[in-house]
């Protein structure tokens, strides 16, 4: 059961649950043998056997449920007519049934609650997981896999696991008490049911392991499916401009059909475990059937009459249905065990990067941010080697070279998207890994070459991450940020949806909407990786004026695709293969007559 733990973790916090449940459905097991114990003497009054032949205890036996119930049924009838007698049996039969009924109703109405809150909270801490890893992560994961793990496969785990889980306390519980009963009825026949138990889970335990790696294939293709839909998507324009439909259509059609195998063929075996199950439990009730039929027959059991030996097999059918649904519930859980391992994966990945919520609070820059020997390697690959680099406050340095230089993982690595693997990082002085995590980002905004915004109106996107920012102050960072004329214009303003990733808008409109949430959380330091590079020219004018009134006063990294806006840097850096091979000003760099005037002269040439 250790690939369950995962499972159980979650249900300790709903001990109370979990005791509630297993109390009513004790008392339900217990009201539903109360019932077939009336079965034997409703058989004795319909059929007129002697009601005074069954001996009485005078107490001082110990008597087993089944036992104290026909004595106290007996008693009762035995001093009525035979219709009075079979009317209190019929009454009593219904009250223990509805008594059944109910506790088996509050059973899983007390147990129902924690299942979804298990459910719940495997779908938000995995949300949490995916957004403490590091940005490293998603570069080796596909998008519609992890989507996947945080809805088929959580959907896996509340529909099979947590159901079977409920069902293996149900079921063996009612196995071990209607065992008990059918033992102080006869020992004998019980013992003969005892060899075939093992049986019977050996031939289902077999099945029910078959179905764990096709289900381990089917999460991974329907994570597949979920990755081609959304790629699909956001690629659209580029499959029908490139006329590849015909081999999407393809892709989309093999994964389903693959899927679709898989699916069948643990459809296929998960069917069979039922019939399976009640084939070997009719042949076991036929075995003893005939097997006590014939004893009683014979008269070779003495303390086991008709009556009784037909009650005993009422009561041991009464077995049948939950070895049945432990069966089903076996492979459910099997099933089930890929999805927890394919969750587990997600919630067991390394977070890298410590948040350090008890870390230095830093709410002012005051000095400047430090790269000391900062090397970084993703998985043995040297991509940043042996960094010195001083950002001193109000300045702006700037990153360029040829793309893989190692521009935009020197940026990532102030705001802590990776960590460096060796030297350090100083922000006025401090290694940035001892500053609290949330406080170290809050000093800086992030505007990117490809504009980041959500579905959501015009307004919200602005304010993002500043839940208190008024009208007004929204206005003004649109202005400055040359946004506020477009925005008027549209029919709704501030309030317009602007479509999943802003679609709705131009390129340069989305990417003044994101200058404008970086001019409103208003930060000492500001990151701008490659802002202007994919805008047309009247587009990039308006932008990069937008820009210009963003840097003011503050301390900026560039990352420059287009060298020629940043001729008025305090420092440009040159790298090339991750490794610093030039730096000064626009024009020092040009007299050096190095790699960055061919760069600048390459631009110049297009």
């Amino acid at each position: 059961m250790k690939k369950y733990s995962l499972i159980f973790a979650y249900l300790k916090d709903y001990k109370l649950a979990i005791t509630s449940y297993i109390v009513c459905t004790i008392l339900s097991i217990l009201f539903g043998i109360a019932s077939l114990g009336m079965f034997l003497p409703f058989l004795q009054v319909l059929f007129k056997v002697d009601m005074g032949a069954i001996p009485v205890s005078n107490g001082a036996t110990k008597l087993s449920l089944f036992q104290l119930i026909k004595e106290k049924i007996t008693v009762l009838v035995s001093t009525s007519t035979p219709v009075q007698a079979l009317g209190i049996i019929c009454v009593l039969i219904i009250i223990s049934i509805v008594l059944k009924n109910v506790f088996l109703y509050l059973a899983s109405r007390s147990l129902m609650p924690a299942k979804n809150k298990v459910a719940t909270r495997f779908r938000i801490d995995i949300f949490n997981k995916v957004l403490s890893l590091p940005i490293g992560y998603f570069t080796e994961q596909r998008k519609g896999d992890l989507m996947s793990r945080m809805t088929n496969d959580v959907g896996q785990v509340e529909g099979s696991v947590l159901s079977a889980l409920e069902g293996w306390v149900k079921d063996p519980l009612q196995i071990i008490f209607y065992l008990i009963v059918l033992f102080s009825v006869s020992a004998e026949l019980t013992v003969i049911i005892l060899f075939f138990i093992p049986v019977m889970g050996f031939f289902i335990g077999r099945l029910g392991r078959s179905l764990k790696k096709p289900s381990g294939e089917v999460a991974q293709k329907s994570g597949e499916s979920i990755s081609i839909l959304d790629e699909t998507l956001s690629g659209l324009r580029v499959i029908k401009a490139f006329n590849v439909e015909r081999a999407i259509r393809k892709k989309f059609a093999d994964n389903s059909y693959h899927l679709l195998d898989i699916t069948n063929k643990i459809g296929y075996r998960q069917s069979f475990a039922s019939p399976m199950s009640e084939m070997l439990g009719v042949t076991m009730f036929t075995s003893i059937l005939y097997y006590g039929g014939s004893k009683v027959l014979g008269n070779e059991m003495s303390l086991l009459k008709g009556a009784d030996f037909l009650t005993y097999m009422a009561m041991f059918w009464g077995i049948i249905d939950p070895a049945k649904s432990i069966s089903g519930a076996f492979s459910n859980l099997q099933r089930g065990s890929a999805a927890i391992a394919r969750i587990e994966e997600v919630l067991n990945a390394p977070v890298t990067v410590n948040e350090n919520p008890g870390g230095i609070q830093i709410t002012h820059f005051n000095e400047s941010i430090e790269f000391k020997n900062v090397s970084f390697y993703y998985e043995d690959v040297m991509i940043l080697k042996d960094i010195n680099i001083t950002v001193k406050k109000g300045e702006t340095v700037a990153l360029v070279g040829s793309s893989g230089a190692g521009k935009s993982t020197l940026a990532d690595l102030i705001p802590r998207f990776h960590d460096t693997t060796s030297g350090q990082i100083l922000v006025d002085g401090v290694d940035i890994k001892d500053y609290s995590l949330f406080s170290l980002r809050s000093l800086m905004s992030i505007v990117t070459q490809e504009p980041i915004l959500f579905n959501d109106t015009i307004a919200n996107n602005i304010a993002l991450g500043m839940e208190n920012a008024g009208q007004e102050e929204i206005f003004n960072a649109a202005k400055i940020a040359n946004a506020h004329l477009f925005i008027e214009k549209k029919e709704q303003g501030y309030d317009t949806n602007i479509g999943d990733r802003g679609m709705k808008l131009s390129g340069g409109e989305r990417q003044r909407l994101t200058i404008a949430r970086a001019v409103l959380k208003n930060p000492p330091i500001l990151i701008l990786d490659e802002a202007t590079s994919s805008l047309d020219t009247e587009s990039e004018r308006l932008v990069q004026d937008a820009i210009n009134n963003l840097m003011e006063n503050r301390t900026s990294v560039v990352i420059a695709h287009r060298l020629s806006t940043i001729r008025h840097a305090n420092e440009i850096i040159v790298l090339r293969k991750g490794q610093v091979v030039e730096r000064g000003t626009h024009t020092s760099l040009i007299n050096q007559d190095g790699f960055y005037k061919r760069l600048v002269t390459m631009q110049q040439v297009k």
